[in-house]
């Protein structure tokens, strides 16, 4: 009875549309998608705007007039459905950049039969505070435009939307007697703006310019205004207590103390809380949201997000429950819709310090309802299950994936999946919807489309779902292909991803010391090889999907590779084997060479699209100079003690950052050897952090290599390093 009830309900939605007016706000936005994505073939596709089924958004996919029908609740699903066409149809992928264009068969394919889908869960979450460091802080808004249109296209209707704050945050500090120089000051540079919202740091990098305020309202503006079209619901920040120290010369009897140390950052770059208990946070609070109201609007959902890798001023359950009732009651004097999203980050971070009866405090200080969780990183612990489904509070389950931006091949992605059916099956007393706080968007989005993905009812076997991505990203059916992609699948993404993970040529050289948390891999080498020689057995690699596809396994395959030969460079050195070291020192440098020729074939994989970027924004030659800066630090020496954390293997980067890193390092342990004298670890940093630091302020173009071909270069470099010996061995 249930399958006839739906089968008709779809035979009635392609028969009997839903009656709407030509000018639809939903058709509008769809429609002006279509012409975006696929400008030649828009005008046959037809979209009809239907009721939601029974209360959930969803879609019909169908064929009529030579048309394809595309139906659905709003514009949302009606993307969901364009992508559905467009990946099981086409076999085409939408790139969340800008630049790739969608690939169509010069025939659009019938739908033979009707197709439907509903959504299995009301909310789907998108971003990462840290994602507005590490990928977007430099985007413009034709970047931006495709990335919400690829949120769309998945489904996702509860993005994080933090830019342009400080503009809001500019006119608050102003209001309340701080000058121009105290407030710019405090705020930090472009790239490390998620970090001060976060209140882990203020100041490094800055000041922050006007022009960068200016620009950031504006971009936000219509940020909200394209998300909010496709039926999103938007989550803006809100006063978590994070407040300048300079306040306290205007308040000098408020109750403001520091939030102590942070990634080893110096105290002059710390942050403060002020309580919530003092008559100014009310203050400060309705400042801010009145004032984030008028120029952007509000959907009544906030992001709060106090305590977030720093200690709050006491730990005592009765402080903790004080403090969130008190910060919700800030939010409903001003907003008495409002709902507090809360990241669940912080539990698993520090759960030392978050015990159970702490948590529970905190969370239950917040009427039940009216304040969700973000389960932050369930790939690897799932809070909701450790936390009695945090007592009671709503909750997002989600997948993080990223750290930094990493551009290793890590995230136990079939795991994560199996998760989250298991949540989606047995979660759901107090489960709202499910996500992805990744930090960093990298070039690999497969993780992400194969998550959302499991959030609608037309769902497949994870075995189906890899064959049809393989088919997207090759262009067609390739045997090959298909079982690179399958292995990938089941054996190479199996590891949790972490912290300060990567290849070994992105980090700083030192004897004996391969950073084993950071590089370590848990499968052979020989089975990733087998990988890339399967993807360049096929007769041409014209979608960009399957060239990044290419660059990534390569680029991890050589750094795999770099690994051993660091280790055997090491042992030479030990045994004062100097012929062997030369001969150790050139596979390394030849590896290096080879990584960046590699890691040029394609602009998101090379640093210069990165510092391009940042110049664009600039008006001036000194502001241009200013954001190359905050984006070179970023990537490499980051701050405080965090070096390396946000590694790219990228193109240029290598050749002009950590190749000569690790020249340094052959040299002077080719020198200690001739000498037999012991290499100086401790000299050796202090040399390489001049180096380091030189490169930061640097504004000398970086040269890429020239391309030539990929498919042909890369079986080059398999001949070279005797890769396809491994066939023998099979």
């Amino acid at each position: 009875m249930k399958r006839y009830k739906i089968i008709t309900w779809v035979l009635l939605t392609i028969l009997f549309p839903f009656t709407t007016v030509a000018q639809d706000s939903d058709l509008i936005t769809i429609q002006g998608l279509a012409k975006r994505l696929i400008p030649q073939q828009s005008a046959q596709f037809q979209f009809i705007k239907l009721p939601a089924h029974k209360g959930k958004d969803c879609f019909t996919l169908a064929s009529k007039g030579g048309k394809i029908v595309i139906s659905g609740n709003n514009a949302n699903s009606m993307a969901v459905g364009l992508n559905y066409y467009l990946n099981n149809y086409c076999r085409t992928t939408v790139s969340w950049y800008a630049e790739v264009p969608v690939v169509l068969p010069a025939k659009l394919p019938d739908i033979k039969s009707p197709v439907s889908s509903s959504a299995k869960v009301a909310r789907r979450f998108f971003f990462n505070y840290c994602t507005y460091g590490y990928t977007v802080p430099f985007f413009n808004w034709k970047e931006w435009e495709r990335l919400i249109d690829w949120m769309a296209l998945n489904g996702i209707n509860m993005p994080l939307a933090i830019t342009g704050q400080e503009t809001v945050w500019y006119n608050v500090w102003k209001k309340l007697g701080m000058t121009d120089s105290e407030i710019r000051s405090y705020f930090t540079g472009p790239t490390y703006l998620p970090w001060h919202r976060m209140a882990n740091i203020d100041r490094w990098n800055g000041p922050l310019p006007k022009e960068w305020l200016n620009g950031q309202k504006e971009l936000q503006k219509k940020i909200l205004a394209r998300e909010r079209a496709f039926n999103m619901k938007p989550v803006l920040p809100a006063f978590a207590g994070h407040v300048p120290a300079e306040l306290k010369r205007i308040f000098p009897d408020a109750n403001i103390k520091s939030l102590g140390k942070w990634g080893g950052f110096e105290e002059k770059y710390l942050c403060h809380f002020l309580s919530p208990e003092e008559p100014l946070f009310s203050k400060i609070q309705k400042l801010y949201l009145e004032e984030q109201t008028a120029l952007f609007g509000t959907d009544h959902i906030y992001g709060v997000d106090p305590f977030n890798e720093v200690e709050p001023p006491s730990w005592e359950p009765a402080y903790l429950r004080k403090v969130s009732k008190n910060m919700y009651g800030t939010l409903t004097a001003v907003d008495p819709k409002a709902e507090w999203m809360q990241m669940g980050w912080m539990f698993s971070y520090d759960n030392k310090h978050w015990t159970p009866d702490r948590v529970q405090a905190f969370l239950t200080g917040v009427p039940k309802g009216k304040m969700s969780l973000l389960d932050y990183y369930c790939e690897n612990v799932e809070l909701w299950k450790t936390t009695d489904g945090f007592y009671g509070q709503p909750y997002i389950w989600c997948y993080l994936g990223n750290f930094g931006g990493n551009t290793t091949l890590m995230g136990n992605v079939k795991e994560s999946g199996r998760r989250l059916d298991n949540a989606l099956a047995n979660g759901q007393r107090n489960m709202l919807g499910a996500g992805s706080t990744l930090e960093g968007l990298d070039v690999i989005q497969f993780p992400y489309e194969y998550l959302y993905n499991k959030l609608w009812s037309h769902a497949v076997a994870d075995s189906r779902w890899i064959d049809d991505l393989a088919d997207r990203h090759y262009g067609g059916v390739s045997p090959s292909v298909r079982k690179a992609w399958h292995i990938l699948f089941n054996d190479i993404y199996v590891q949790v991803s972490a912290s300060m993970q990567g290849v070994l040529t992105n980090f700083r050289p030192a004897l004996n010391n391969n950073y084993p948390h950071r590089t370590a891999i848990e499968y052979p080498a020989e089975r990733l090889e087998e990988v890339w020689r399967l993807l360049l057995d096929v007769p041409r690699c014209d979608r960009n999907e399957l060239q990044l596809d290419i660059i990534a396994v390569g680029r991890q395959v050589l750094g795999n590779r770099f690994a051993v030969v660091k280790t055997q460079f090491d042992s030479a050195y030990a045994n004062k084997d100097i012929p062997r070291l030369k001969a150790k020192a050139c596979e390394m440098e030849e590896l290096l060479g080879d990584l960046d020729r590699l890691t040029s074939f394609n602009s998101r994989c090379s640093i210069n699209r990165w510092i391009d970027d940042a110049r664009k924004l600039g008006s001036t030659k000194e502001l241009k100079d200013y954001y190359e800066k905050n984006a070179r630090n970023l990537i490499t020496t980051w701050g405080g003690n965090i070096n390396d954390y946000a590694s790219r293997t990228w193109g240029g980067l290598i050749g002009s950052y950590y190749a000569h890193r690790w020249r340094l390092y052959i040299d002077d342990i080719l020198a200690a050897a001739e000498a037999n004298k012991e290499f100086d670890q401790n000299a050796f940093n202090e040399k390489v952090s001049k180096f380091e630091q030189a490169w930061i302020i640097s504004t000398e173009p970086i040269t890429v290599p020239k391309r030539t071909d990929l498919l042909t270069f890369c079986r080059i470099l398999i001949q070279k390093y005797g890769l396809n010996s491994a066939m023998n061995r099979e």
